[in-house]
């Protein structure tokens, strides 16, 4: 029997697993065998929506994607194996984490989606972080809740329960009402039993007791689970609503709903201590699996959990490759206008590779790259901005070096918090997301930000839906009593390619140079957001 046969024949048996993760810009699903390599994939690209000042997708956003994202990927197994698959061994939900969802008792949205590049929750923000003595990013749902309280947001006293976008989905497939720890940790903190943390859950209650609300804190929040667990099953209403042919049959076993930052962890094998990833793509955040607690907080490090609810220290920015992106576009209109038009991926191959030859320093050039705001440097909203000194050479391969380090300053500023002042250890660090697609490029430029070698392996391009489908094959096999560190080291990634780039002791000195004036030039966006 050929591989085709092989894979023809799991299909049709329901012996595969199958990961959709809810990204910025993309929808993907995908679908891997016994062996948990990809056999096929589907996507659907979509945008968040600026509405009176809330970056947001509507529930007709996220369903159409569901729907779309899956449509896709049946389209193409059947395109390369001949067969609809109707059912799988298990599955499971991921997205982008934070934001806020809040639903009333007949499960009715009662406000739009708030995502997490919304920056408008500073004061529950530093409110909560106060009370808690535990840093709130402002990303994170009880800051968005505690802000609709401040603000009397006259929704707050119908709300019956919150969740993530990742729970979300869940709940319609499944019904039930669960998260993964990881994705939980951007929720509320999570203390070392792996549950919401009751001390600051107590603090809360306290807090919030004179606004006398008939709902408690601990009843709005999704029970949390851990990698392996059961988080339900396929519900007749959801196979309906996942694949409206009606050829999805109900039953199929759900691993807990997680996070984009946890599937980022499984997706590069860094689930266990001394390890540490960087996803790179519309947003940009790190994260090391820490040996100990940290001394103290920091307002540029947030504290979340692997999918099993191991601390780890995360350095979250907002920006990273959006104004990239737009410039890369702007690049291609130029040359459709002058009749040479180009694919998307030769343009970035192309300017990309163009960026190695650019000066270290990028001779004087500057950029910011803040389509929203920027909590690490403090700024609520973000203008993009580009400057240079008269005398720079303002060539393409310095332009273009330059949109690159702007893509990863802010993350520099929070990883020194990491390796300075607390002497995080770290054996390795895996790179995934858009910013590594151009080979070689994306990594060498990461290294020299963070100053280390920076490893990508050949399975990067897959990224979080594929983590995802490897947490669902781990649901499966946690009956074996394997921790998820060894089912991913021992089976998953045993023989996986992988390549490693150190840049050069001038590549990073050019960084470090470049970033000194990039924080002196601070205070002109700060000006550029208030001016424009």
């Amino acid at each position: 029997m050929d591989n085709i046969q092989r894979i023809r024949a799991a299909v049709k048996e329901g012996e595969t697993f199958l990961g959709i993760e809810f990204g910025s810009t993309r929808i993907k699903a995908v679908l891997i065998g016994a062996d948990y390599a990809p056999i096929a994939s589907g996507s659907y690209a979509w945008e968040n929506r600026l509405i009176n000042g809330v970056w947001t997708y509507t529930q007709a956003d996220i369903l159409m994607g569901l729907q779309g994202c899956y449509s896709s990927l049946v389209s193409e197994v059947f395109e390369k194996y001949g067969v609809v698959p109707t059912t799988y061994c298990a599955m499971g939900i991921s997205a982008m984490m934070h934001g806020y969802l809040a639903f009333d008792h007949e499960d009715k949205l009662l406000v739009p989606f708030r995502t997490w590049r919304n920056t408008t929750t500073a004061e529950a923000a530093n409110q909560l972080t106060e009370l808690f003595g535990f840093n709130i990013p402002q990303r994170w749902s009880i800051a968005h809740l505690t802000q609709a309280i401040l603000d009397d947001e006259p929704h707050v006293a119908k709300i019956a329960h919150i969740t993530t976008l990742a729970g979300y989905v869940h709940h319609l497939l499944t019904g039930e009402r669960v998260l993964g720890v990881g994705d939980a940790s951007g929720m509320f903190p999570i203390d070392e039993a792996g549950e919401y943390d009751s001390r600051m859950i107590k603090k809360y209650e306290k807090f919030i007791e004179k606004r006398n609300f008939i709902w408690r804190l601990k009843d709005l929040l999704p029970r949390v689970l851990r990698a392996g667990e059961m988080a339900g099953c396929l519900t007749a209403e959801g196979a309906a609503l996942l694949d409206p042919t009606g050829n999805l049959q109900a039953g199929i076993a759900f691993c807990p709903p997680e996070g984009d930052a946890g599937t980022g962890m499984t997706a590069t094998c860094s689930v266990s201590p001394r390890t540490g990833n960087v996803s790179a793509g519309t947003s940009v955040f790190a994260m090391v699996v820490l040996e100990k607690p940290l001394s103290s907080y920091y307002p540029e490090v947030d504290m979340v959990t692997t999918p099993t609810g191991e601390p780890v220290a995360m350095v979250h920015c907002n920006n990273c490759t959006g104004e990239l992106d737009a410039w890369v576009r702007l690049f291609g209109e130029a040359l459709e206008v002058f009749g040479a038009p180009q694919t998307a991926d030769r343009l970035y191959q192309t300017l990309f590779q163009t960026a190695l030859s650019g000066d270290y320093a990028c001779n004087g050039l500057m950029a910011f790259n803040y389509l929203s705001g920027e909590p690490i440097t403090g700024l609520a909203e973000g203008r993009p901005m580009f400057a240079r000194r008269p005398e720079s050479e303002l060539t393409l391969a310095n332009f273009m070096k330059t949109q690159l380090y702007a893509s990863l300053a802010t993350l520099r500023l929070g990883m020194d918090l990491l390796s300075c002042k607390e002497q995080v250890a770290m054996d390795r660090m895996m790179g995934h997301g858009g910013f590594f697609k151009v080979d070689k490029v994306g990594q060498s430029v990461m290294s020299a930000a963070l100053k280390a070698p920076v490893s990508v392996l050949a399975t990067a391009g897959e990224g979080g839906p594929w983590g995802m489908a490897l947490l669902a094959a781990y649901r499966k096999q946690r009956g074996e009593a394997e921790s998820l560190a060894d089912f991913l080291s021992n089976r998953v990634f045993v023989n996986s390619a992988s390549s490693t780039i150190r840049a050069k002791p001038e590549e990073e000195e050019g960084f470090s140079t470049w970033l000194k004036r990039y924080c002196a030039c601070l205070d002109a966006q700060r000006s550029l957001v208030e001016s424009l």
